[in-house]
């Protein structure tokens, strides 16, 4: 009937049918998230496609037709992108292997500023009990997965830090409440199954807004951090 949405069938379907009302949309928001180095938000795909075309509806129809296949269309930092499927991961084994791993520190110190921040470096010393480098907040600053947010109301106004959109898309969170709790982290074995019944995960907040106690980083606070201690 003139005026219908086309139906057409899949196998991988769960209904059976899957709506395809606009198949040159579909082919153009494909071609786009294909050639893409960078997930990309609605906003940017809505820009790039003809006027009045359902961006949303383009992307979640795609997204079931994904569903089965090599590679999955999936939403993270609020953007959009093809990742391969997670069954699949170990396929990419080799290729992890071959990247160069963060130290100890490094990955605790990540995971301290993804969960406390926003966080100065002498929060994060507290927090692990030992003396943090400013070496490893560099290497994690040149992954581009933490920032520097802007600086603390207090005496020497030390930097704050928090995870970026890089944090998100890398570990495949749509935002950073996506982070395990705290029966996730002893089920993945990351945490003693006898920690103390006071132990608390603080819920992880990444809003990139200041809070009441942050002031903005002033021009130039690149280049004046906090001094290397001894």
């Amino acid at each position: 009937m003139s005026g219908e949405l086309e139906l057409e069938t899949k196998q991988d379907d769960p209904g059976g049918q899957l709506p395809i009302g606009d198949p040159a949309g579909l082919r153009e928001v494909e071609a786009i998230l294909f050639a893409s180095s960078e997930p990309l938000s609605l906003e940017e795909l809505t820009l790039r496609l003809p006027g009045g075309s359902d961006v949303l509806g383009l992307l979640e129809t795609l997204q079931r037709q994904y569903a089965s296949r090599g590679v999955n269309l999936v939403k993270v930092a609020g953007r959009w992108c093809f990742r391969t499927a997670e069954d699949l991961a170990y396929l990419m084994h080799k290729n992890v292997e071959e990247q160069k791993k963060l130290s100890r520190a490094a990955l605790e110190t990540l995971a301290i500023i993804a969960y406390h921040q926003p966080v100065t470096r002498a929060e994060i010393e507290e927090i692990r009990g030992v003396s943090t480098s400013k070496g490893t907040l560099d290497v994690l600053l040149e992954t581009a997965w933490i920032r520097m947010r802007g600086r603390r109301r207090t005496p020497g106004r030390p930097v704050t830090y928090g995870t970026t959109d890089q944090f998100l898309i890398h570990f495949g969170l749509e935002n950073v409440k996506d982070l395990p709790g705290l029966e996730e982290l002893k089920g993945a074995g990351l945490l003693d199954s006898a920690v103390p019944a006071s132990f608390m995960v603080p819920t992880p907040n990444d809003d990139a807004s200041l809070t009441d106690d942050e002031d903005p980083l002033d021009e130039g606070s690149l280049f004046d951090e906090e001094p290397e201690r001894p």
